[in-house]
């Protein structure tokens, strides 16, 4: 390490890496994997101390696909949302459940597992303090000493309930800490603050017992499949739509809480109706339940080296490497690293952020030991060029799980009539890195986006030059000049995830290819600019 940190630092690592569950140990093994210097730090006793209480009636919402219709392991993950990434996938998470939604106490014990298979460092019962800027790179806190580190990545999770400004909440139980017995709320009126799965999932554990449950917040809920985010309300909680279309009382409310007062043993919730033209009530409960989520704890960093959050102030603001807008070297990992694909792709979940991880690996070993990004020369020769994106959108779990925000990129270098091959880069980044390039593509998967008024009964035009109004997960090419996109082509949605018809995907992209390859014979080669990188 460098010899300009403080002295007083006896021990020193290229990368610190702070936070023992999933997203710490991905990060862990491909550091590990390719032999760089780094220690993980976690202050409980042993991984995964999230999943030992949350979440709290015990049931993940990830899915488990036990048996899939490929054999493939790199197509098994598709619709494996649990497992970890490792090479050779001798750990799987079907392994520990065969339920399709797993129990808690699984997670904790298959990351448990993984840490001891990998030989992970990781070191227990080391809570960090304070994260300290110096002028070449960090000092991490902590009760056993001080540990210099060139970068540091944050990989902490949700650190505080995220509590609303709501006058008379501190009336209110958050869901971190309320009784999960469902016999506790037999006979009550229950009102729960929230529209989240939390707020759901709580719903659908007391529905039988609770005499009325209303869930409230000011806009809508989002139900996931409409919006395709695995974050959105699922439909395993649909019981709890039902009673309240079937008029039980239970009730799904779009409201703003004004205020919540104690009144004897209940409590009394003034609110205002969001649809009813300014409608007002107060409606009595016995119990109040807060179910809003969580927020990043800023509390570890000093003045210097505090992150710029979100305008919700919920977690970091982030550069297309994943790097904070605002602190050189700290970089955010896990589900409080999802701000540039927030409420679309995966990254706040395991399925998603486990390929971010990987990609981050590659750019931090770029920066920090000057190891060249990965990349493969191919022939500029359309039916080359077909192939390989053929190949790669019917085979990568990346892109299927990352729609939207992971791609692949393909830089066109006339000087030497290659084409540089780049896997799983965020397509933010690739705009950034490439910003000087005349001529280059990406390409990944993506959803159709029209507001359907109801997804079952989508009308579907299977005609190749009506691909771009596809309504499912399909393919998606895009040619930019510098950050300018020039053109892009949809290839038809398919019902099996199989973009192989030659009428309806080979022949309309080698044509494509054939197209663009020869609007343009200039470019030019480029390093990556930093500065761009936020």
């Amino acid at each position: 390490m460098d010899d300009t940190y403080d002295p007083d630092v006896t021990e020193r690592h290229r990368y610190v890496i702070i936070g023992g569950g999933p997203a710490g140990l991905q990060l862990s093994y491909y550091l590990h994997q390719a032999g760089c210097d780094y220690l993980t730090l976690e202050r409980e006793s042993a991984p995964a101390g999230f999943f030992r209480h949350f979440p709290r009636h015990r049931r993940l919402i990830s899915l488990n696909k036990v048996h899939a219709v490929s054999d493939d392991p790199e197509i098994r993950l598709r619709w494996d949302w649990n497992s970890l990434l490792q090479e050779p996938a001798d750990l799987p998470f079907p392994t520990y459940s065969q339920e399709y939604f797993p129990h808690a106490d699984d997670m904790v014990r298959y990351l448990d597992d993984f840490h001891r298979h990998h030989e992970l460092r990781l070191r227990f019962d080391t809570a960090v303090e304070r994260i300290e800027a110096t002028g070449n790179g960090f000092v991490v806190h902590t009760a056993t000493g001080p540990i210099g580190a060139r970068c540091v990545v944050v990989a902490t999770g949700w650190g505080r309930p995220n509590v609303p400004p709501i006058r008379g909440i501190e009336h209110a139980v958050g869901y971190e800490e309320m009784d999960v017995d469902p016999r506790h709320y037999a006979g009550q009126r229950v009102l729960i603050i929230g529209k989240g799965n939390s707020a759901f999932e709580t719903a659908s554990a007391i529905l039988g017992h609770a005499a009325m449950v209303h869930l409230a917040s000011p806009r809508p809920l989002r139900l996931a499949w409409n919006t395709k985010h695995p974050g959105d309300v699922r439909g395993h909680h649909g019981a709890v739509l039902d009673s309240y279309q079937f008029k039980t009382l239970h009730a799904v409310l779009d409201c703003v809480i004004d205020e919540i007062r104690r009144d004897d043993h209940r409590y009394e919730v003034h609110l205002t109706y969001t649809h009813a033209d300014g409608e007002t009530a107060v409606l009595p409960y016995d119990s109040v339940l807060r179910c809003t989520g969580f927020a990043m704890d800023t509390s570890l960093f000093t003045a210097g080296c505090r992150p710029e959050l979100v305008p919700s102030g919920r977690m970091p603001a982030t550069r297309p490497d994943w790097q904070s807008t605002n602190v050189d070297g700290l970089y955010f990992a896990g589900t409080i690293a999802q701000d540039r694909d927030f409420k679309r792709a995966s990254s706040a979940f395991i399925d998603g952020f486990r390929y971010n991880l990987r990609t981050l690996t590659a750019l931090l070993r770029e920066r920090y030991e000057g190891v060249p990004l990965p990349h493969r020369d191919v022939a500029r020769d359309p039916g080359i060029l077909t192939s390989l994106v053929l190949d790669r959108v019917n085979w990568s779990s990346a892109l299927w799980t990352q729609f939207e925000f992971l791609c692949d990129a393909l830089v066109v270098d006339d000087s030497t009539g290659t084409v540089r091959h780049y896997a799983d880069l965020p397509e933010d980044y690739v705009r950034a890195r490439f910003h000087d390039q005349a001529h280059y593509y990406t390409f990944g998967l993506r959803w159709g986006r029209d507001d359907y008024r109801d997804v079952f009964a989508i009308e579907r035009h299977p005609q190749p030059q009506r691909a771009a109004e596809s309504a499912f997960i399909h393919p998606v090419i895009r040619r930019y000049h510098g950050q300018t996109l020039v053109d892009e082509l949809h290839l038809l949605e398919d019902l099996l995830a199989e973009w192989r018809r030659a009428d309806r995907h080979i022949e309309p992209l080698c044509r494509y290819f054939a197209q663009e390859l020869g609007r343009s014979r200039h470019g030019s080669g480029s390093e990556p600019d930093h500065n761009l990188l936020q």
